[in-house]
């Protein structure tokens, strides 16, 4: 059951982190806002997402830093997790 658990927690975390990077990746480029796809890629990442950036302001360029605060912060609660499994 341990092997499972870690299985699952690892493989979670991981498809959340890719699911970050490829929204990154989207804003760089013109896209259809309206697609299925964008539309789960939004509410999944936008629920990590708005809470760090309802706490944290944005930098004075503009720059959205949330993106990379939830990456490493998804990362540490993943390790946190499996290191107590």
């Amino acid at each position: 059951m341990g092997l499972f658990l870690r299985f699952v927690i690892s493989n979670v975390f991981d498809i959340l982190q890719v699911l970050i990077l490829i929204r990154v990746f989207i804003s760089w480029v013109p896209h259809d806002t309206n697609g299925k796809l964008i539309i789960l890629l939004y509410s999944v990442t936008e629920s990590i997402l708005r809470p760090i950036r309802d706490n944290i302001p944005l930098v004075s360029n503009g720059f959205d830093i949330t993106p990379v605060i939830a990456f490493f912060l998804i990362g540490f609660i993943k390790k946190l997790l499996l290191f107590a499994v």
